[in-house]
């Protein structure tokens, strides 16, 4: 059982309404205003006399982490959103929504912070793996088809940010200037169309400000916008530590303020309403919308949920659907004939990379797999054994990073006494515990240090540097002996510090290979009187011994020569692409490229994979025999990728986001001024700014190459009903093996207009086919593609004309053209 769509009342939903007036009807005013507010990080508080059950949240887009931040109770790890993206499928979408809802059932969530739907506005955005691409109308989509998947389940879904939070410079202040066409066509859009395609039951709103408000008060956006030109009905949270105003926020359509116990409502919010600053029945609008909420997904006493125990899906396997999606997300965007490997073929895996495989960004969004598959462990299990050699060749990682790879820790929490009062896992060197995440029998009034300790076994003989990230006093020990006992400080005012920080270094201990010695990094624990919310947050880093980067390569260009195909894996790092922060550049990080060149020069058949999340620049694309990118591709991504070199499964993805040099693109700017950012390229971002500018990327908007050969043959455009185009298109597989096909159909007004695109991307349709077979795609164009924002009547006005509807297999590669009068 499912809800209806937006606009219609089933019978079962008119019930679950009169249980949320009922219960509304039965609060007192210091009750409505507590529910608003969270009580801890995770979480909103029970009210027993009405038979609410506490509402619990968690992050995330690729994996449901749940209420602690801990390897205790692995989560699946799914390919980044733009991975996700890249695959043009929303089936495949609504799949993964499925196994998200599934795993937050298993972890006792009721709420996903998810999806991102933000744009890739800039390649600069340092969060842009979070999102899924620089296309409003994919954007939708995708997530349209996450969202129906994740509520089917049963599971809210909290669609974010809402709106325009495209880059992470001084998130929390800045004031993005951005028009009202471009509002509307572009950061507007895919909310507007998840909100109408799959009614989700929840919404994030940013923290950054818009046009001179800020996003958790925007009552235009919110109240006007959001809820009354579109009807959504969920309930909007604010984004962690943004709300900054109880009056400004119950007024401008804030229903939930996160995370607790200290926020602007609760106490505050019944304050304001005994003293007539708020209305009790602005305060009574927003209780009702977390109340729905409460009653969806099924935690209200005598509200039936809106997906019954009976009618949820059937079980997924998270390994099977990960390993999937990153395989149908993998874009090869260059092939001279080298992939898929022929068989019996000798091949050199080389890059550090391929060994320590990166499978998801950074920030909020992390989880942690019980397994991660390497390119160097797919590789090994998928090719005849003495087949494959490594080498490191060059390690992305040029600053000290968070302990990982033979590292076995765990914290210590002590009192004043040095009693122990509990312990905990410490996943990959980290500590993350906020609010009442702590560990079993700790308390925040008896915490005095934490000690993060255990045993590190090098895979390296020489310099080890360690080193830490965090504020306050911290003694690192080695073996006994005490390499740094001072405090750390920093003049920064971001309240995540000491998640998203630089390491610092502080010792050099000389160790040898595989012996394991004893490491301890104690932290003293101090609450600030005036932190709304209790947090311990550091982590152990660390950095190899560095090895000549020349003999590094050198060795690996001997090993491409002795084999037939060399396969390089290159990557960013979580230094590189993090939420927190933007990006400085668009190059590979430490001796990456120079790596590539000599790969290249030592063996003409060399393939380079590229793991990141988003664009980098690649200036040895043409010196190298093909190119694949990977994304962040989750858990079974090494797994994936053996799947597609060697050639069991095809590359399936297409590029979601324009790939190409920093110096050409067309939009770069992240950073404001005067804490003002002008959105000043109005419509024109991503390939639309592109084609404005006359600039070729490196690789366009749509583009992915396969293992198969396609033949474009008709398009017949007609006109259907309410003012949209249906589009048929024939399509053959003219290779030798079967494969799938992302048709796309994109939109160009035939007289030109500057204050248009000269084209957009206005749907597009997945097709498979054996070698020889001819399908036909059957391609919808809504009204809305023919539409434009006009500012001065503050609507949607239908530019009729003539257009030409182009099709084919990205935003440069059109095969065919079906001409449309509307």
């Amino acid at each position: 059982m499912t809800e209806t769509p937006q606009g219609s009342q089933a019978p079962s939903d008119k019930a679950r309404e009169a249980a949320v007036e009922a219960a509304l009807g039965r609060l007192d005013l210091d009750d409505k205003a507590r529910l608003l507010a969270g009580q801890d990080m995770w979480s909103l508080p029970e009210l027993p006399g009405i038979g609410l059950r506490s509402l619990v949240m968690s992050d995330g887009p690729i994996g449901v982490r749940g209420t602690r931040w801990t390897a205790d109770d692995p989560s699946v790890a799914l390919p980044s959103p733009t991975a996700l993206a890249a695959t043009w499928d929303p089936e495949l979408a609504h799949r993964a929504g499925v196994l998200l809802a599934q795993e937050a059932r298993r972890k006792g969530v009721h709420v996903l912070l998810a999806p991102t739907v933000n744009l890739h506005r800039s390649p600069l955005g340092g969060r842009h793996f979070e999102a899924y691409s620089e296309d409003p109308y994919l954007t939708g989509r995708i997530g349209a088809g996450y969202v129906n998947g994740v509520q089917s389940g049963g599971v809210a879904t909290t669609v974010k940010h809402f709106v325009a939070n495209d880059a992470e410079t001084d998130r929390f202040t800045v004031d993005n200037q951005v028009s009202a066409r471009a509002l509307r066509e572009l950061y507007l859009a895919p909310f507007e169309a998840i909100v109408e395609n799959a009614h989700p039951w929840g919404i994030m709103t940013a923290y950054n400000t818009v046009n001179g408000t800020t996003m958790s008060e925007h009552r235009y956006l919110v109240n006007e916008v959001l809820r009354g030109e579109w009807g959504f009905d969920g309930y909007n949270v604010s984004d962690w530590m943004a709300a900054r105003s109880t009056t400004g926020a119950i007024d401008g359509g804030l229903d939930v303020a996160m995370p607790g116990p200290r926020t602007v409502y609760g106490a505050p919010l019944a304050r304001a309403v005994r003293d007539g600053r708020v209305a009790e029945a602005t305060l009574d609008g927003a209780v009702r919308n977390v109340l729905r909420l409460a009653a969806r997904v099924g935690i209200l006493a005598g509200a039936e949920p809106a997906v019954a125990d009976t009618g949820l899906p059937a079980p997924v396997d998270g390994e099977a659907l990960a390993r999937e999606i990153a395989h149908r997300s993998f874009v090869l965007v260059r092939n001279q004939g080298a992939l898929p490997l022929p068989e019996g073929r000798t091949v050199a895996l080389i890059g550090a990379a391929a060994r320590d495989a990166r499978v998801l960004g950074g920030g909020s969004a992390t989880v942690f797999p019980a397994r991660v598959v390497s390119p160097l462990d797919g590789l090994t299990a998928a090719l005849p054994e003495g087949t494959l050699t490594y080498a490191v060749g060059a390690d992305p990682n040029t600053e000290l990073a968070v302990a990982d790879k033979g590292f076995a820790l765990r914290a210590v929490c002590r009192d004043t006494a040095g009693t122990v009062l509990g312990t905990g896992s410490a996943p990959s060197g980290q500590i993350n515990w906020m609010g009442a995440d702590l560990p079993d029998g700790v308390t925040h009034d008896r915490l005095h240090t934490v000690e993060l300790t255990g045993t590190f076994t090098p895979r390296a003989t020489g310099p080890h540097t360690f080193g830490i990230k965090g504020l306050g006093a911290f003694t690192f020990t080695v073996d006994g002996t005490t390499y740094y006992d001072d405090v750390q400080t920093t003049d920064s005012d971001d309240p995540f510090i000491s998640f998203f920080g630089d390491p610092e270094p502080r010792a050099e201990v000389r160790l040898t290979a595989d012996t394991p010695v004893e490491v301890s990094l104690t932290h003293a624990v101090v609450f600030p009187a005036d932190a709304a919310m209790k947090s311990v947050g550091f982590s152990l880093c660390h950095q190899e011994p560095r090895r000549d980067p020349d003999e590094l390569i050198a060795e690996a260009a001997e090993a491409a020569r002795a084999a037939d195909t060399a396969v390089v894996v290159v990557a960013t790092t979580d230094r590189v692409e993090s939420e927190g922060f933007d990006r400085a550049d668009l190059r590979l990080p430490g001796h990456q490229d120079d790596l590539v060149r000599a790969v290249a020069a030592a063996n003409p058949n060399t393939v380079v994979v590229v793991n990141s999340g988003s664009p980098v620049e690649l200036p040895w694309r043409d010196e190298v025999a093909a190119v694949l990118l990977s994304w962040f591709p989750g858990q079974e991504g090494g797994a994936a990728l053996a799947d597609v070199l060697t050639g069991d499964r095809e590359p399936g993805g297409r590029l979601p986001t324009t790939w190409g040099a920093l110096t050409d693109a067309p939009v770069t700017r992240v950073t404001p001024t005067d804490g003002e950012l002008p959105y000043s390229e109005g419509v024109f971002i991503g390939y639309r700014a592109w084609e404005k500018e006359g600039r070729t990327p490196s690789y366009p908007f749509g583009h992915g190459l396969g293992y198969t050969d396609w033949t474009y043959g008709t398009a017949e455009a007609e006109a259907s009903r309410e003012d949209g185009v249906t589009v048929t298109v024939r399509v053959t597989n003219s290779g030798a093996r079967a494969g799938r096909e992302v048709v796309q159909a994109y939109l160009a007004p035939v007289a030109p207009d500057p204050d248009r695109p000269a084209r957009w991307l206005a749907a597009f349709a997945g097709i498979e086919a054996g070698p020889g077979e001819t399908v036909e795609a059957v391609l919808e164009l809504q009204r809305r593609a023919f539409e434009i924002w006009d500012e001065s009547a503050d609507a949607w006005a239908f530019v009729k004309g003539s257009y030409e509807i182009q099709v084919g297999r990205s935003i440069t590669d059109r095969r065919l053209t079906a001409p449309i009068t509307v």
